[in-house]
Parts: C-alpha cells; sequence; structure tokens
C-alpha cells in the first residue's frame, strides 16, 4: 500500500488552520509533510482593506501568535473593559492590573492579522495547496479529491468554517461592524454595552487612538435599516445607543451587517478527522471569544500530536480521542457564557433586567465574582 501523500493536512487557511499548521511545523521533523490547503488572501494594495474585521485578542492568544513569530505589527492594547447594561444602573470594570498582566489583550485588523500568519508559514516550509478540497470521510489513511487528482493524508484537520452539525441556535440578530471617531477616546479601554437588541462593543481600533471598531447587535431589520442611513443619521442613532462616554461618536466608514447563529458539534468526527475553530464551534460575537477559543483548539491538538509527528507511524487515534476530551470543558463554559449572555440581557422581563443590573454591580465590587469569569475571557481553560 502506497504511503500517504501527507502526515497532516489541513482543509481551511484562515488563522485557526494558519496557526495549526506553524505549531505542528514547529514540531515536525520535516513540515512539508503538512499541507496547508486553502486559497491565498487576495493581495491588497497598501492602506486598501479587503476584509472590514477588527480581532479582539486576549492575552494568551497573543502571547500564542508571539511564539509562532506571527504577532501583527499594528494592534491596540486594550487595559481595560467597562461593561454596561443601557437603561438600568450597575457596571462593571474589568482591569489587566487587578490580573497581573501587561493587557487583557488587543484588537487588530483581520488583514493584517492574516499577512502575517501567512508570511509566517511561508518561512516555516510548509507544503501550500492553494485548493481547498470538499470535506473527506474519516478513514486511514483519509482521501483527499482535487482537481488534479487524488490525495492522501493520514491525518485530516478541519479548519474550513463550514457549519459545524449539533447544537444550533439562531439568535435573530445581525453584527453590524464599522469604524467610528471618538470625540473623547479613553486610551486602552474597551465598551460592551448590554441593549434591549443586544451587546454593543467598541474596541480600540489599530489604526488610531482616536478611532473605534464597533460591533452593535441588532435585528436583522434594524441592521438592514442602520446600513441605509445617511452619515449623521446613523452616528445619532449609535449615540443614543451607546452614551457618552466618549464623547462624539462619527462613523468613518462603511457599514457592513453578518447575521449570527451558534453552531457547535464534536471536534473528533471519526478515524483521523478532527475540527477546530469555526469548524468545530461558531459563537455569538459577546466578548469576542471565538478566534481565542479557535487558537486554544489549534494549540493544544499541536501539543497532542508532538509525540506522534516524531514517529506518524504509530497510532494516532488515542491521542486525538484525549485531545477531544481535553478541550470539553474550554469549550463548553466559552460556549455557554457567549450563548447566555446576549440572550439574559435582552431579555424583555423588567425584574430580570434589573436582577442583571444588580449582576454587574456585584461583579464590580466582589473581585472573588469577578476574577474567575475574567480569568477565563483572558486565557480560557488551559490545561
Amino acid at each position: 500500500m502506497a504511503s500517504p501523500t501527507y502526515d497532516i493536512a489541513i482543509l481551511g487557511s484562515g488563522p485557526v488552520g494558519c496557526a495549526l499548521a506553524l505549531c505542528l511545523a514547529d514540531a515536525a521533523p520535516d513540515p512539508a509533510r503538512i499541507a496547508l490547503m486553502g486559497p491565498e488572501p487576495t493581495p491588497r494594495p497598501a492602506g486598501q482593506t479587503i476584509d472590514p474585521r477588527a480581532l479582539a485578542l486576549n492575552h494568551g492568544s497573543r502571547r500564542f501568535l508571539e511564539t509562532l513569530d506571527a504577532w501583527p505589527a499594528r494592534a491596540a492594547d486594550i487595559l481595560t473593559v467597562h461593561v454596561s447594561q443601557a437603561g438600568h444602573l450597575g457596571r462593571t470594570l474589568i482591569d489587566q492590573a487587578e490580573l497581573d498582566v501587561p493587557r487583557l489583550g488587543c484588537v487588530v485588523a483581520y488583514d493584517d492579522l492574516l499577512d502575517t500568519l501567512y508570511a509566517a508559514v511561508r518561512r516555516a516550509g510548509v507544503t501550500r495547496v492553494a485548493e481547498r478540497p470538499p470535506r473527506p470521510l474519516a478513514g486511514s489513511p483519509v482521501q483527499l479529491q482535487l482537481a488534479d487528482g487524488p490525495r492522501s493524508a493520514r491525518l485530516a484537520l478541519l479548519s474550513d468554517g463550514a457549519r459545524p452539525q449539533g447544537l444550533h441556535r439562531e439568535y435573530g440578530q445581525h453584527a453590524v461592524l464599522a469604524t467610528v471617531r471618538a470625540g473623547a477616546p479613553v486610551p486602552g479601554r474597551a465598551f460592551e454595552r448590554f441593549t434591549r437588541t443586544g451587546p454593543l462593543a467598541l474596541l480600540p481600533h489599530p489604526a488610531a487612538t482616536d478611532l473605534y471598531s464597533l460591533v452593535w447587535c441588532v435585528p436583522p431589520e434594524r441592521a438592514q435599516a442602520l446600513k441605509a442611513l445617511p452619515d449623521a443619521a446613523f452616528d445619532a442613532a449609535l449615540q443614543a445607543a451607546f452614551g457618552r462616554r466618549l464623547g462624539r461618536l462619527q462613523r468613518v466608514d462603511e457599514v457592513h451587517a453578518f447575521p449570527l447563529s451558534l453552531h457547535a458539534g464534536p471536534s473528533l468526527l471519526g478515524q483521523g478527522l478532527v475540527a477546530v475553530g469555526n469548524a468545530a464551534q461558531t459563537l455569538h460575537p459577546v466578548a469576542g471569544q471565538g478566534l481565542n477559543l479557535g487558537l486554544r483548539d489549534a494549540a493544544q491538538l499541536a501539543q497532542a500530536l508532538r509525540p506522534w509527528l516524531a514517529a506518524p507511524d504509530a497510532p494516532v487515534q488515542p491521542l486525538l480521542e484525549r485531545h477531544a476530551r481535553q478541550r470539553r470543558a474550554d469549550r463548553a463554559l466559552t460556549l455557554s457564557v457567549t450563548d447566555t449572555l446576549p440572550r439574559l440581557f435582552a431579555t424583555a422581563n423588567p425584574l430580570l433586567r434589573h436582577a442583571c443590573g444588580l449582576g454587574l454591580a456585584a461583579l464590580d465590587l466582589l473581585p472573588a465574582l469577578r476574577k474567575p469569569l475574567a480569568r477565563h475571557l483572558l486565557q480560557g481553560q488551559r490545561l
């Protein structure tokens, strides 16, 4: 029987797939036996944006990417996070000094992060395949169908973003994305404000100290209406929803909107087939945990495979089963937090909304309540 074409094929070339390829290449005797499959990023002229997203990466994710020599040159530090609820008393402030870290996290442009990761992948010697094949069936080896002929791999790791099958929830919300300028910026401070329609986040922007990345969760019809508003009307609507903590807010670029839903499935899909990142779970953007969770998937999977990479003829399935068990707690807690918060704070029940305000006040007054949640958002459940 012919030897498989690759030891590992990674299907999906986004940030999680690239980070996984870099982790595995660092431990592999021959990085060329690892194939990263998916199209290259679209070339862009200097200063031009292809993807409008700004990504909130927590402190643990930054440290991880730095070890891969894949941290972008531009980043805006998050030193404090201000959490509040529109129309109710009670707020909490999470501060980096309390957690004894240099920063809670950073905000980077999606394009910058992907460019940096691809440069690191090219240096690592990983085999690049510019086509992403259809999802394979489990097997030993896994069979891959490409336009120029079949390939095979001992393992196929899915980071392609296709929706996982299992838990599913539609939130009835779209995320409205834009960049806004603040008249009275607060350096290093991010804001998460819960409104009746969904959470509204303003994050420090890597391009300038007075710019913020807006993630505003609203019903679909409201999202389309906001996209159609002229600048002044959009600014007025945002000001009414957020308040004046940052002075006058002015939109400075195009508005984008994306539907929000929860999808989560098993990470181990069968013999030689593992899902990570958005292929394992897609989350509500509240608290910015989706990519951070995906990067933890990648880091811990690469760690689990280290002994096998040195001897790829050895059985690998027990390592994959152990990895899936070890990821359950982190995935379950992160899914629970990001699923519960937006639904809880968007309730129409006035007593429950008042209780949410009291909860924020309790978090602010009691470090014993605040710190465990903050630490999970900072670095997740790490083994």
